[in-house]
């Protein structure tokens, strides 16, 4: 480092009034005579080329990290070429670590390091250093900045940040296989020296695993490995630096691998005959053995599939998988008899359901074992010799008498008797008896089949020398019935017939019921009774098919004669002894069209007149009410006319001819509208603001020049929109203007009573019969009005 310093010194003697450039901290930056000019860049200013004069003579210094001497370390020299060794010039020092870390002496430019450094903690200090003058203290050179590097040294060992380490393999792995990939860490400087070189090596492990000392890939070193022999492995693996050379740093790390499964064993059976012990009694469908298969390797590929080889046996049991044991479960398909076979005996074989391809050539994954099956003898409860016992028993049938009997026998070596009972749930209401002895079943009260066609009950039978062992049948007895009910006809019992009728006309098909049996188990017959069959107006036809009709025998009927007729039938059903009843049939005379529609079956309509229809009828009086109606419309519209013509005088005619459409707004509007001036138009409006509107603020009233006589119909109607279309309190939608002119200048003057001079005693109409046919009725009005005037004497 002194001899860097030196070399400094020496360059600046051999160029005199020059100075070396400041370095600016680059990690490989090395020593070198800078050029005499450099490139300026002023704060704020664009930059341009300016040649300066250099007043500094130093390089990039050095100084070594970890420095452990009793004295501080130099570091460099500073000089200024204004410096003439009178002791004139002060050299200050400011930046990084100036004053705490640094120092300088202000005569002489000496920079020294007080304090030991470490490259990990900051690499490089970039500082500023000045010349000023002592007395004026005014700057003699601008100010610069150089950089002091912290020169490594190797005091630090590799580290794995990630450690430890989890790796797994797969079992039978070749040589080389990759098994993880470890990299340590040099907080050391790696671009000098060898202190952050590292190189791996195995401390532990070998020689199953190897690793690249460069990259730290860790690989497999034997062939084969097994897990079922050794599944977990612990290698140490250590990371040097200043590449592995005696003096280097070290680290370790542990990594943890592990052999991953393989399909590489098949199962095999401990041994190869299993035997097992069932009674005889157990269910179908349990669970009676299990037997298993041993597999060394884990997970899928230690699932087993259990078959059995079909033989002697086999029929009767199953095998399935316990998913959780890989067990194989013996299940019963079949029930036993110790009395029929007492021994079984089967193969049952053990496969993998998983395989590797690559191990197929070690032979066949699967085994196989002997399976031998006892069946043990349970005392059992007796057998029926069938499973559902159905009798019949005819209703009224007396009380004890015998319908039928239940078999049960004991099956065991050692049979025992059996007693027989009636299950009271199935049959609380005690109809049946039974032998308990022999089985046989009795009759306990009289059955009625309308009541209740059939019974259903449970019968229990037990060993007298174990009560407990009981088994249970159902028994089905059947009612059958006994004719007693006679058969009766279904509805209809009214029908109709046509008094245009023919002889042979079918008008009522009839069937028949029984309350013994359905139609379908029976036979009807029908016929009409012996008194009805002399001069019959009906008969009866049997179809043969429990169906009959009700045939006419006449050629037409006539209600007048006889509106209703009653026709007994005999019907007879074919149980025995047979049944017979007479229905006795309402026959009721109708009218109907020529299409045999009935039309009417009324009493009232026998009374209507010979040839006239109820159309015609309804047509006659549809006619009077239209005529009365034409004759009271008539003689109102009349009397209406005749009031009118007849008013008396004190009603004024001429007062109804004016018509206005305005509500008004009762006693307390004042601003209603003001009739005189649809009467006479000479009279001039009060200024009011108009109703339909209330504006904002109150305008001055409009002025309406008074109408000047003589004054046409048109003039008047334009000065009025005028009016209307100038007016401020107008509303923005549309309204009503009264335009109600009546004129002047008319011959007749005025027409209206309004205002004026004469009496109504005084008015004399004669002059209206001069004006024309025009105004005839006019004067006719007011002429019978005088005319009815009792005051005026003629």
């Amino acid at each position: 480092m002194l001899t860097r310093n030196c070399l400094s010194l020496l360059l600046w003697v051999l160029f005199d009034g020059g100075l070396l450039t400041p370095l600016q901290p680059q990690p490989q930056q090395t020593l070198a005579t800078e050029p005499r000019e450099n490139v300026i860049h002023l704060p704020g200013q664009r930059s341009h080329f300016q040649r300066v004069k250099r007043g500094w003579v130093w390089n990039q210094f050095f100084v070594l990290e970890e420095y452990m001497g009793s004295e501080p370390q130099y570091v460099g020299k500073l000089h200024s070429d204004l410096d003439k060794g009178e002791g004139t010039v002060k050299y200050t020092l400011s930046g990084d670590g100036a004053g705490t870390v640094f120092t300088i002496d202000e005569t002489t430019g000496d920079i020294h390091a007080i304090r030991s450094l470490d490259r990990e903690e900051k690499p490089f200090y970039t500082l500023r250093a000045q010349a000023v003058d002592i007395e004026t203290r005014k700057p003699l050179e601008p100010e610069s900045e150089f950089i002091i590097k912290v020169q490594d040294i190797n005091d630090n060992e590799p580290k794995f940040l990630d450690g430890p380490y989890v790796a797994t393999v797969p079992e039978m792995s070749p040589v080389g296989a990759y098994v993880l990939q470890v990299k340590a860490t040099d907080a050391d400087d790696p671009t000098y020296g060898n202190s952050a070189r590292v190189v791996y090596s195995i401390l532990q492990g070998q020689p199953y695993f190897s690793i690249d000392p460069k990259t730290g890939v860790i690989r497999t070193a034997l062939p084969n490995m097994d897990r079922e022999v050794k599944e977990q492995y612990q290698v140490l693996i250590q990371a040097k630096d200043m590449g592995g050379q005696l003096g280097g740093l070290a680290g370790t790390t542990i990594v943890n691998i592990t052999l991953t499964d393989v399909n590489d064993n098949p199962p095999r059976f401990p041994k190869s005959i299993f035997h097992l012990k069932v009674p005889e009694s157990s269910p179908i469908g349990s669970a009676i053995g299990r037997i298993r298969a041993v597999d060394p390797d884990f997970g899928q590929n230690a699932e087993i599939e259990y078959n059995i080889v079909p033989g002697d046996g086999g029929n009767l049991f199953d095998i399935v998988t316990d998913e959780d044991t890989q067990e194989g479960v013996i299940k019963l398909k079949k029930p036993l008899d110790f009395e029929t076979k007492k021994a079984y005996t089967f193969k049952v074989e053990a496969s993998n359901l998983h395989l590797d391809h690559r191990f197929h050539s070690a032979g066949p994954f699967k085994d196989t074992a002997t399976v031998k099956i006892s069946v043990l003898d349970v005392d059992e409860p007796p057998v029926f010799s069938k499973p559902l016992y159905t009798m019949e028993v005819y209703e009224d049938t007396p009380v004890g008498t015998i319908i039928g009997a239940v078999t049960a026998q004991d099956l065991d070596v050692g049979s025992s008797a059996v007693r027989y009972f009636i299950d009271w749930k199935s049959d609380g209401d005690s109809y049946f008896t039974i032998d308990g002895n022999e089985g046989t079943i009795a009759t306990n009260e009289l059955l009625d089949r309308e009541s209740t066609a059939q019974y259903n009950f449970s019968i229990i039978a037990s060993k007298v020398s174990n009560p407990l062992l009981t088994s249970k049948v159902n028994i089905l007895i059947n009612v059958l019935d006994v004719n007693e009910f006679p058969p009766e006809i279904s509805v209809p019992y009214e029908t109709a017939v046509c008094e245009n009728a023919k002889p042979g006309q079918i008008i009522q098909i009839v069937s028949a019921a029984d309350r013994d049996l359905s139609p379908a188990g029976q036979q009807f017959s029908f016929r009409l009774s012996p008194e009805a069959a002399i001069k019959p107006n009906f008969t009866v036809r049997d179809f043969r098919n429990n169906t009959a009709g009700i045939e006419t025998r006449r050629n037409g009927y006539s209600r007048r004669q006889q509106e209703l007729y009653f026709l007994p039938v005999i019907i007879e059903d074919s149980s025995y002894p047979v049944q017979s009843s007479t229905n006795t049939m309402t026959i009721r005379v109708c009218r109907c069209d020529s299409d045999g529609t009935i039309l009417s079956c009324n009493v009232e309509a026998i009374f209507l007149p010979v040839g006239l229809s109820t159309g015609a009828l309804i047509a006659i009086l549809l006619c009077i009410v239209i005529l009365l109606a034409i004759v009271v419309l008539y003689v109102a519209l009349r009397r209406q006319k005749k009031k009118d013509s007849l008013m008396t005088s004190k009603e004024d005619i001429r007062d109804n001819v004016i018509h206005y459409d305005d509500e008004g707004g009762g006693e307390e509007d004042t601003q209603a509208f003001d009739i005189g001036a649809l009467r006479n138009p000479k009279v001039i409006e009060e200024n009011k603001i108009r109703r339909d509107i209330k504006p904002d603020s109150l305008c001055l009233p409009r002025q309406r020049p008074p109408v000047e006589d003589n004054t046409d119909i048109r003039g008047f109607i334009h000065q009025r929109l005028q009016e209307n279309d100038v007016d401020p309190t107008a509303p923005p939608y549309d309204s009503l203007a009264t335009y109600a002119y009546e004129g002047t200048g008319s011959v007749a003057e005025s027409l209206s009573s309004i205002d004026s001079l004469t009496t109504e005693a005084d008015q004399d109409y004669d002059y209206l019969t001069d004006w024309g046919p025009r105004f005839k009725v006019l004067a006719d009005m007011f002429g019978e009005e005088e005319s009815y005037n009792p005051d005026k004497v003629t």
